[in-house]
Formats: C-alpha cells, structure tokens, sequence
C-alpha cells in the first residue's frame, strides 16, 4: 500500500471516529429530552408532576410546575411526593413554586406516597388540598445536619490535619476535630432558626396555632391517618383520589386527560444499563449532600 493510500486511510478511520461521536452525542441529546405522555387523548387536563426522590435540587420540579402553570390548557395539577425530605434551600423553592401555582388560581392537589415526610412535607404544604394514604409516613417537621468524626480513626492511622483559617468558626463541621462549644452554640442556633422558618410556614398554611404546632413539630413522624387529627393534612385518599379532587377544585365536568412528563434516561445510561444510573445515584448520595436538611433519618 502507498504512503498516499495509507494517509487515506488513517483520515477515514479518524474522521469514521469523530462521525460516530457527534452521532452518539446527537441521539443522546435526542432520546434524553423529557416530553409530555397521557393517558387519554379527550377531556380536560391535569398535569401529574412527580417527586419520587431524596430532595437534593429544585430545577426539576420547579421547571414542570412553571410549565404547567403557564398552560392554559391544564386546569389542575396533582403533585404526588414520596420523599423523605432533603436540602433545606431546595425544599424551600419547591414549596414556594406551588404556593405561586395555587396563588396563580391554578389548583395544586398533593398526593403523598409512601413517604412524605419533612422536605416532603414542606414541599406539599402550598397546596390546595393534601391527600395522603392512611399509611403514608409524614411529618418530620425538624432540622437535622450530620458529619463524621474522623480525628480518633485519623490518630489511630498516624495521620494529622493541619488547617489554616481566617476565623475562628471557619473550619466549624470539620471531621479532623471535636467540635467546640461554641460551634456547637452556634450550631444551636443555626438549627433553630432553619427549624423557624419551618414552622412558620407550617402554621401559615394549615392555619394553626403555634402551641397546636409545636405539639407535633418536634420532629416525630406520623401516619396519614394521624396527620388528619392533628390537622396537617387534609383528607385520606389515593392517587385516584387525588385526581378527581383536583378535577372538581379544576372544574372539570367528566374524566379528566391525564398527563405527566415521560423521563426518558440518557442514551449512554440506557446504552451501559442500570449500573450507571447506580451510581449516579451513589454519587447524590455521598457528594450531594446539603450540610442543613430537613429529612427524616431512617435507621437504614
């Protein structure tokens, strides 16, 4: 073969090369755009969003609840949680969107899963009506921050951190040392003001009063059918039972048309099967994580 032929060649299997990385990028960019699917093809909308999930970021939901709630066509949304709660800012900015949602006279219908409990309870609290299974798991209504202590593993293994500061509470949370009582003064107070804002916006919106509130708000998890007693839901039901309130709260005559956002996973995370989205998964898990929470802790 000729110089000339082989320099053909290696530009082919190059340029073959950079063709099938643009295609696999484009069928990526294709495949993994969420879009609309439903369940009927006639009646009134209801739009379903979903939080199904560790609360470790808001863009998602929020993006969904502006989209339908810009949507003429729509005339409720059920908004179904199972979630134990998560980050404190992200619970905050989904709570809010939903308030502007119902404040915006398009009718939000909470419908708690399995597990909707702290962030997810704060979350669901915007609504117009909260519909929960009798089993549900709710409540939590606390703050929580955790981290590990590493300096006795770190002593046993012949390691020291050195840690050089601008003040003294710069390093405050750091796993190489105990932490003083003054950190854990101003953790104190951190946590309290974090758990304020909870409360106030529990009592803002079932209406209830701070001593009611607080019987209940000390962190303690209680089922649905509790959580109607004590006021911080509003009736017992499932999913079905949500979509037909949010069709009668809509003004819907008849059966509503159902639709949700299809989540369709990356072509390369289809393409490598489930164990990339494992550890995706993982990785929210261990690097995701907001320092202050408002999530229930379970013993597993």
């Amino acid at each position: 073969m000729s110089n000339t032929a082989k320099w053909m060649l290696g530009i082919g299997v190059v340029l073959l090369f950079f063709f099938g990385i643009f295609a696999l990028l484009t069928l990526n960019w294709l495949f993994s755009e969420p879009h609309d699917e439903t369940s009927s093809t006639s009646g009134e909308k209801i739009a379903v969003v979903e939080l199904n999930d560790v609360i470790f970021s808001s863009e998602d939901i929020v993006r969904q609840f502006k989209k339908y709630r810009e949507n003429k066509s729509v005339r409720a949304i059920v908004f179904r949680v199972n979630s134990p709660g998560g980050g404190v800012a992200a619970s905050q900015e989904i709570y809010e969107e939903v308030k502007k949602t119902r404040e915006s006279m398009k009718p939000v219908v909470v419908s708690m899963g399995e597990v909707a409990a702290s962030g997810g309870y704060y979350v669901s609290i915007g609504a117009n009506k909260i519909v929960a299974n009798p089993g549900t798991l709710t409540g939590s209504i606390g703050v929580i921050i955790q981290y590990l202590q590493a300096d006795e593993l770190m002593k046993k293994i012949g390691l020291e951190a050195q840690t050089y500061k601008s003040g003294r509470l710069k390093d405050i949370g750091s796993p190489f040392r105990k932490s003083t009582e003054d950190e854990k003064k101003f953790f104190d107070q951190l946590i309290a003001n974090v758990y304020e804002q909870f409360l106030e916006a529990v009592m803002e919106e079932r209406k209830l009063e701070r001593t009611a509130a607080l019987r209940y708000a000390d962190g303690r998890v209680f089922t649905g059918q509790q959580a109607v007693a004590y006021g911080f839901v509003d009736t017992l039901g499932t999913f079905e039972d949500a979509i037909a309130i949010a069709a009668e709260v809509g003004g819907i005559d008849g059966k509503p048309r159902i639709i949700k956002e299809r989540k369709v996973r990356p072509f390369f995370e289809r393409f490598m099967g489930e164990r990339v989205s494992e550890l995706a998964s993982l990785k929210s898990e261990l690097l995701n994580q907001p320092i202050v929470q408002y999530r229930m802790r379970t013993p597993f």
